[in-house]
């Protein structure tokens, strides 16, 4: 971990067109402060990874709805509506992605592979355009690694070496996210001033950075 930061120094990592990568589900995990921090800096142009479209007033949804978000690759979409209609209206890229080939995507980049092979989407759009390779007489699927430049991580325990661990079901996306970015910025859910080795999920060679503040202790 290179060390702390507040949110003035944050937005300075910020830049129109750059693609992030969010955890959580459903905005269980999603680090709030963060997105907000986002909101305010008003950049353009974003790429957002994430589960979902999160909601109009919760998670990346507060991005869609502030028009900061040029294209949106995600699971599913249907807990945001504005996310449709901007969709509809060909206002917003949306790709949509098998919830587990997400995962895999984002788990090959952190890997450094050059990709996952699987029957997911086989006969339907989500082959168009990509290379089917065949295996042992089955065809599959060639999903390519996907990576960001900056990865916003929530619902994280973290220590005073920025190592991490997850609260309860928190830990969703959050931990593969950790590996496919060039930057992580953490806002934790608490702090503690170490971790047991064995409850570590993301170690601190991931995370480059932890969000302090003002309420923060």
């Amino acid at each position: 971990m290179r060390g702390f930061i507040d949110k003035k120094r944050f937005k300075g990592f910020l830049k129109d067109g750059m693609s992030i990568a969010v955890g959580g589900f459903l905005t269980n995990g999603t680090p709030e402060k963060l997105i907000d921090l986002v909101v305010e800096s008003n950049v353009k142009n974003l790429t957002i990874i994430c589960n979902d479209g999160g909601y109009e007033d919760k998670g990346v949804g507060k991005l869609i709805v502030n028009n900061q978000v040029k294209k949106l690759i995600a699971s599913h979409i249907g807990t945001n509506p504005y996310v449709g209609q901007l969709m509809a209206e060909n206002k917003l890229e949306v790709e949509l992605v098998p919830q587990g080939t997400l995962a895999e995507r984002l788990r090959s980049f952190g890997a450094g592979l050059g990709g996952v092979l699987t029957p997911t989407g086989l006969d339907t759009i989500v082959e168009i355009g990509k290379k089917i390779v065949e295996v042992q007489g089955k065809k599959y699927l060639l999903e390519e690694p996907l990576g960001a430049d900056m990865a916003l991580i929530g619902g994280a325990i973290a220590d005073n070496y920025g190592n991490l661990q997850y609260s309860q079901t928190m830990r969703n996306f959050n931990p593969v996210m950790a590996t496919a970015a060039e930057l992580v910025i953490v806002e934790p859910y608490r702090m503690k001033e170490e971790l047991h080795p064995e409850h570590i999920i993301t170690p601190y060679p991931f995370v480059d950075y932890i969000l302090v503040g003002e309420d923060d202790e």
